[in-house]
């Protein structure tokens, strides 16, 4: 039975996976403090939030290996609701988010990320690195001002705490690159933060530490307890709630899901977006009723366990039963981890990250997927995550269709009986609707016509519209118009239309029959 669990958890990969989730443990650290103050809760919630959701998605995520905590794009969602109603509301709304995620995943939601394309993917993954290097200003700074920029009015350190942070930074940076080439043995990024917690010990070196970013907080050396959170169970609370907890379910599943496509494409294994929702809607409401801020994938400490050999389940839940462990029983030690050492395994995590072929292949792509891929990097900069890639669905979704509008073509041909047909080939459908009609001469027309869609579909209700404004131009005349070879799908719209429509449709075996709809016009 034990062997079985082991096998489920981190099947051939017990020893890296365990070192790896050491590492990420230390790398959440910083991250969930950080965010709980952009929350403007205290640091515990975020640290609890990042323990519990690293253990439940590690033991039922459809993606082994990846890594899910507190993070910075569902905080700037909280930040309102905590300011204006409390942190009990906060926990409801998360209960709430959890939910709503799981609900997503029993409908089997999660195949609507198939609908991301890979511009929409390259942008998502370019702008969140440029996010997480970003983020790390901040630690070379006595002062930061709130808001997104506010990196640009800070007060930077003095030269003698900044010289010697860069310089550590590098160290860090030098031996993650460079130790992989002498083993694999241990995760490089666990080697660089021990090395540099250990240097700066030892050589006395006065660099700002974890402890720095608590701002007089103290970490309470306790348990997560079960409660409830204290609000009026009534419409009020849950009208209040619901925009929230649907803003921060949407983000929350958008990164997750991109960030199992990312470590798919990594790693060549398949994940389970339908799982992985059920996954981070459990987490969400465990953490809700226990204190945390709730989470989700983070595409940073992913690369790191990734990159540190982490392949299995046991990577993410050794990542926050160690985080827990270093609460409880070593608090201090923690708190004295130098922010240089983890700033740089994030400058690491950066490079890595970062599509660099993005570049290379700018002029190699059409136009438009190079401007998606530019577009949606910005947007996740300037705004969030959640408005970049909905706005990248959008923008190749219409530039898909204006290409597709272009590509629809119509021959005519007048056979021996005087009768004209129309070969059409391409989709019919809302963008090419005007230059279909655009074809047709009805009045010059001889009594009989033919068109035919073989090479065609009618795709929409504006395509079925169209075939109707031509079958009622065609009428107007007291001509017959013959549709044949509708696919169907197309002779399905047809029949289930509303309104009245009678046109005849043309038979395989070319007999002719009256098939009668109803359509709606708009007056």
């Amino acid at each position: 039975m034990l062997q079985k669990i082991l096998n489920y958890l981190s099947p051939n990969n017990f020893k890296n996976d365990t070192l790896s989730g050491l590492t990420v443990a230390m790398a959440l650290v910083p991250e969930a403090i950080a965010f709980a103050f952009v929350a403007q809760v205290h640091p515990m919630v975020g640290l609890y939030a990042a323990f519990m959701v690293s253990v439940i998605t590690g033991v039922l995520s459809g993606r082994p290996g990846m890594i899910s905590g507190a993070t910075g794009a569902l905080a700037v969602v909280m930040v309102s609701l905590v300011v204006e109603h409390g942190v009990q509301y906060l926990f409801a709304a998360i209960v709430l988010m959890g939910l709503l995620q799981i609900a997503a995943g029993i409908l089997r939601l999660g195949k609507l990320a198939k609908m991301i394309p890979h511009p929409v993917m390259l942008g998502f993954v370019n702008g969140l690195a440029i996010v997480i290097f970003l983020a790390q200003i901040p630690q070379f700074q006595t002062q930061t001002p709130e808001g997104h920029w506010g990196w640009l009015q800070g007060t930077w350190l003095l030269p003698s705490l900044l010289l010697p942070m860069l310089a550590m930074v590098a160290v860090t940076m030098a031996i993650s690159h460079f130790l992989p080439r002498l083993t694999r043995a241990v995760p490089s990024s666990l080697v660089a933060i021990i090395a540099v917690a250990v240097g700066v010990y030892f050589m006395g070196i006065n660099t700002p530490v974890v402890a720095d970013m608590l701002k007089g907080e103290n970490l309470k050396a306790s348990l997560p307890i079960f409660a409830i959170p204290m609000v009026p169970f009534n419409m009020d609370t849950l009208k209040i709630i619901f925009p929230y907890s649907l803003i921060l379910a949407a983000v929350g599943l958008i990164e997750s899901l991109m960030t199992l496509a990312l470590i798919n494409e990594m790693t060549e294994t398949p994940g389970n977006r339908n799982k992985e929702c059920l996954a981070q809607g459990t987490a969400n409401v465990v953490t809700g009723f226990f204190g945390g801020m709730g989470g989700c994938a983070m595409i940073g400490q992913s690369m790191i366990n990734i990159q540190s050999g982490g392949r299995g389940r046991w990577s993410g839940i050794v990542a926050g039963i160690a985080l827990l462990l270093l609460i409880l029983f070593a608090s201090p030690l923690l708190a004295q981890i130098p922010l240089a050492a983890l700033v740089g395994v994030m400058f690491m995590v950066v490079i890595g990250t970062f599509e660099w072929s993005s570049f290379r292949v700018a002029r190699r792509i059409p136009f438009s997927d190079a401007f998606i891929i530019a577009l949606v990097s910005s947007v996740t900069v300037f705004t969030d995550l959640a408005t970049a890639v909905l706005l990248g669905i959008v923008v190749s979704a219409l530039v898909f269709s204006w290409k597709k509008s272009h590509h629809i073509n119509i021959q005519s041909w007048m056979d021996e009986d005087g009768a004209k047909h129309y070969d059409v080939s391409g989709y019919l459908f809302f963008a090419s609707v005007q230059d279909f009609l655009d074809v047709f001469t009805v009045q010059e027309d001889p009594n009989e016509v033919f068109v035919h869609f073989k090479y065609s579909r009618v795709m929409d209700h504006s395509g079925l519209e169209a075939v109707h404004i031509l079958t009622k131009k065609y009428l107007k005349y007291g001509k017959s118009l013959h549709l044949s070879h509708l696919s169907p799908e197309c002779l399905n719209l047809v029949a289930r239309a509303e309104g009245v429509i009678t046109v005849s449709i043309q038979t395989k075996a070319s007999a002719q029959k009256k098939v009668t709809g109803k359509l709606r016009l708009n007056p």
